[in-house]
């Protein structure tokens, strides 16, 4: 398997209103079977999912942990008003998002947008995916496929990755369950969670700071087939269960 990796270059800087797969389209030549994968930021802003800080009343509970975190406690409010559910607010807010996501402040952003605003995420990212998909499909005449991204810390590491939170054209899990390695020996276990691989390289590509590539096409990948069971329900999850029976 050969892969090849297009940075779509040339975007504006996105503005509530735009035509994201128009404006790719544009810019590059897609092809059947190719994966475009998208910022979550640039999805967020062309649809308004923005809010303005000077707009934001925040709460005693904002207040409190703005204090002891050093915050602007109108971010920490907007960062609790996307949560479903606060499992931490120190040192920092780790939240779980109505849509399944658990990340750090809820995905809110204050990086690429303009002073005394913060870009929220796609509150359906897999709608938003099956959008930006059927609007290649307008546009270009050709079957892609669709990642929503976004940049997320891990457990146990230093350093942010690509993450998938939306989809669309492919299951999320390439599932090996029943097949067999080299040796024969069957697999128990083994889920590759194949779109957060294919967004964390696309998110090197992109960059994390003024390098404005907030789109790249895969093409070349091989078709894979299993589930998007992607989250772990909470009954499953042994280090939710830990981080919320810890002492204290």
């Amino acid at each position: 398997m050969t892969i090849q990796v297009i940075p779509v270059e040339g975007l504006p800087l996105i503005q509530k209103g735009d035509d994201i797969p128009a404006l790719v389209c544009e810019r590059v030549a897609l092809e059947n079977g190719d994966i475009l994968v998208l910022a979550s930021t640039i999805y967020s802003k062309a649809k308004g999912h923005t809010r303005r800080l000077s707009e934001i009343q925040p709460s005693e509970y904002a207040e409190r942990i703005a204090r002891r975190d050093r915050e602007d406690p109108r971010f920490v409010q907007s960062v609790l008003d996307e949560a479903k559910e606060v499992l931490i607010d120190h040192p920092f807010i780790l939240s779980e998002l109505p849509f399944g996501h658990i990340g750090v402040r809820s995905g809110v952003d204050r990086s690429n947008i303009e002073d005394g605003y913060v870009i929220l995420l796609p509150p359906d990212p897999m709608g938003a995916a099956a959008e930006v998909r059927a609007g290649v499909r307008r546009r270009s005449g050709k079957e892609v496929g669709t990642i929503i991204t976004d940049t997320c810390g891990r457990a146990f590491r230093r350093g942010q990755t690509g993450n998938a939170i939306g989809w669309s054209g492919f299951p999320a899990i390439r599932d090996f369950r029943n097949d067999t390695d080299l040796f024969g020996h069957i697999l128990l276990i083994t889920e590759e969670a194949v779109v957060d691989e294919i967004a964390g390289f696309a998110n090197y590509v992109m960059g994390e700071s003024h390098q404005g590539i907030p789109a790249v096409v895969f093409r070349g990948c091989e078709r894979w087939t299993g589930h998007d069971d992607l989250y772990f329900r909470p009954s499953e999850d042994v280090i939710r269960k830990a981080i919320c029976n810890r002492p204290g």
